[in-house]
This record gives structure tokens, C-alpha cells and sequence, in this order.
């Protein structure tokens, strides 16, 4: 069982009631809560990894519901910070066929942005961990929360704990050029950097030689990219999402991982349809983390984060709440849907 701190954001999500709604039609809104570290720090929950969520949330009910989403599901809410006047909220309609998803933001000035680092002990919290997981929407949300992403970064590094970090990517929180002025130093610390083709550019500036609009997903459009980021920020593994978004309702998935000796490309699922996309990479993360810090191969740890993952897609919200046992079935060829009693 690996002890796994994840650290960032967790909103309260809203999406109209009705299936498929559009913003405009609504006059009802599902609310469910979630975040991309929150989402890994569920799986791994899940998959019955000791996990710990760091992030800060107000003292009233609705920074209490979100503290409980995550206590449902196993997670240790030991290390949130109370305080603050607002929980994030991002507003989320689901895409059908040809018409995409959207997603608006409303996460101003939110507990996490505004946190300070009186707010957590990052050597109390990393100690006797074994990994700690962060994305590139923490740094984005505001210059104190990428402050707080390098402090728990080096106290990780000082406790002798691996650190990953998903690089994330999300336009509407900050440009590329802001990015990769955050992003770039950080990469010192990381060992384990989890990408795709977007975030690798707008992140770090490394543009892989694919075009996944146009379905050119082949591993070896990634193999020289991979090599020149793991040369330059001395990383231990990289990973790699491969979506093909054949339209809103249908998509491909798969995955690459590189060790720096070899490259290995996943099996392919072709996911139809698709009840809720949003946490997908997430899931994937947290597959990544538990495979590596259960099994410590690169193969089967690929495998097994990419059929978690492609679970995680039939099912509504941000959280993947399959099991271990669920995910290793998928993985080993039983995907027939079969009633199980």
C-alpha cells in the first residue's frame, strides 16, 4: 500500500440536470465536486493506496461538502487548511456526437488561490510518504498557489519522495508564455512527467512530431520529444495520453510510456459512447502512480492506468471509482460488459 500526497484544487461542479442540456436550456444543475489532484488522489484511494488531498477550503457547509466527496471515497483529508470565503466552481456541459464539451470557469480569488504557506507544513506532510502528485492547473490558478507547488515540490525532495507532475495544460487559466515561465523551473523536481501532445508545447515548448486532430496518434511521433525532455529535465519516466477524438460521443485512448531505454505503446480502446470524459487523464494518473508503486513496471503499470482510464469515461463526474480488480480485468481482455452476479 503506497502512501500518495496529491496537492491543488477542488471545485464544485455544476452541469445542467438534464442529459446533454445545454447551459442555456437549464434551469436545474447537477453538483458534484472535483479537481485534478482530487481525482487522482480518489483512484488511488480506490485502488487502496493510503491517499492525501492538500489544498485549502472554507470553513463553511459547502467547503465541508467538498471535504466529505472526498472522505466518501477513502481520502484522507487530514492536511486540508480551513479558511478562505470561496470553493472554486467550474460550470460543465457535456458534449454529444459533433458538439463538444465546454467548461466555464468561476474559481476567482478561491480558498486555494489566496492560500499562504503558514496554510501547510510540507515536510510534516511529506514525511513517510512515498509519492506526491501535482498538475499544471495548481501553478495556474495564481502566483501564490505556484509558490505553494515549488514548496511542496522541495519538501518532497527533502523527504526522499517521487514526485509527478502532470503538465495540464488549460488556456482559459493562463497563456503559454506564463506557463513556461512557472512550468520550465519546477521541472527540476519532478521524476515522473505524465503529457500529452498540447501540454508538452504549451508547457514546456516541445512540440511532438503528431497530429492527433487528424487521428496520427503512432508512438514514434513522440519518441525524439520524449528523449529531448528526459535529456534536458532529467526525468525518470514519461507518459503519454493519445486521444483520438473521433467526435464528442466516440473517442480512442491510449497511451506511451518511455523509460528511457524503451518505449512501449499501449493496446487501444475505442470508447463508445462516452458517458463523461472530464477526469479522463486524471484517471490515468493515478492508475500510473498505483501500477508503478505496486508493481514497479513501466508495462504493467501503462496498461493498467490505460484501461482505468478508459473505465473512468463510462461513468458521470469527475471521480473514477473503479476498482483494481475492475481495471486489471479490462486490461487483461474482458471488456464484454457481461452482468456480474
Amino acid at each position: 500500500m503506497a502512501k500518495v500526497v496529491t496537492f491543488g484544487e477542488i471545485m464544485l461542479r455544476l452541469t445542467p440536470s438534464e442529459n446533454f442540456g445545454r447551459f442555456v436550456q437549464a434551469d436545474k444543475f447537477n453538483v458534484i465536486f472535483g479537481g485534478g489532484e482530487a481525482n487522482v488522489a480518489v483512484s488511488c484511494a480506490g485502488y487502496g493506496d493510503e491517499a492525501y488531498f492538500v489544498s485549502k477550503l472554507p470553513a463553511h457547509e459547502i467547503g465541508q461538502a467538498a471535504v466529505n466527496s472526498l472522505r466518501r471515497y477513502g481520502v484522507d483529508t487530514t492536511f486540508v487548511a480551513r479558511g478562505g470565503d470561496r470553493v472554486g466552481i467550474y460550470y460543465c456541459e457535456n458534449g454529444c456526437d459533433m458538439r463538444p464539451s465546454k467548461v466555464i470557469y468561476d474559481r476567482a480569488n478561491s480558498a486555494i488561490a489566496e492560500a499562504d504557506p503558514a496554510d501547510f507544513d510540507f515536510d510534516e506532510i511529506m514525511k513517510g510518504k512515498d509519492w506526491f502528485h501535482w498538475s499544471g492547473i495548481t501553478p495556474a490558478i495564481s502566483d501564490k498557489a505556484a509558490e505553494l507547488t515549488k514548496l511542496a515540490c522541495e519538501a518532497a525532495k527533502r523527504n526522499g519522495v517521487t514526485v509527478s507532475c502532470d503538465l495540464n495544460y488549460r488556456k482559459k487559466l493562463w497563456t503559454p508564455k506564463k506557463a513556461q515561465s512557472i512550468m520550465t523551473p519546477l521541472m527540476q523536481y519532478v521524476d515522473v512527467c505524465i503529457t500529452n501532445e498540447e501540454d508538452a508545447e504549451k508547457c514546456l515548448g516541445f512540440k511532438p512530431d503528431a497530429d492527433v486532430e487528424a487521428g496520427n496518434t503512432d508512438a514514434e511521433g513522440y519518441h525524439a520529444i520524449f528523449e529531448q525532455m528526459m535529456k534536458q529535465f532529467g526525468f525518470t519516466l514519461m507518459a503519454s495520453t493519445l486521444r483520438e477524438s473521433i467526435t464528442a460521443s466516440h473517442n480512442g485512448w491510449k497511451a506511451l510510456i518511455y523509460d528511457g531505454n524503451e518505449f512501449y505503446q499501449s493496446k487501444r480502446y475505442d470508447i463508445t459512447p462516452i458517458v463523461d470524459r472530464v477526469g479522463g487523464g486524471d484517471s490515468f494518473s493515478g492508475g500510473l502512480i498505483h501500477g508503478m508503486t505496486k508493481w514497479n513496471d513501466p508495462k504493467k503499470a501503462l496498461e493498467f492506468a490505460v484501461a482505468a482510464s478508459a473505465l473512468k469515461h463510462t461513468i458521470p463526474g469527475d471521480y473514477n471509482v473503479v476498482s483494481e480488480e475492475e481495471a486489471l480485468a479490462l486490461a487483461g481482455g474482458s471488456a464484454n460488459g457481461r452482468v456480474q452476479r
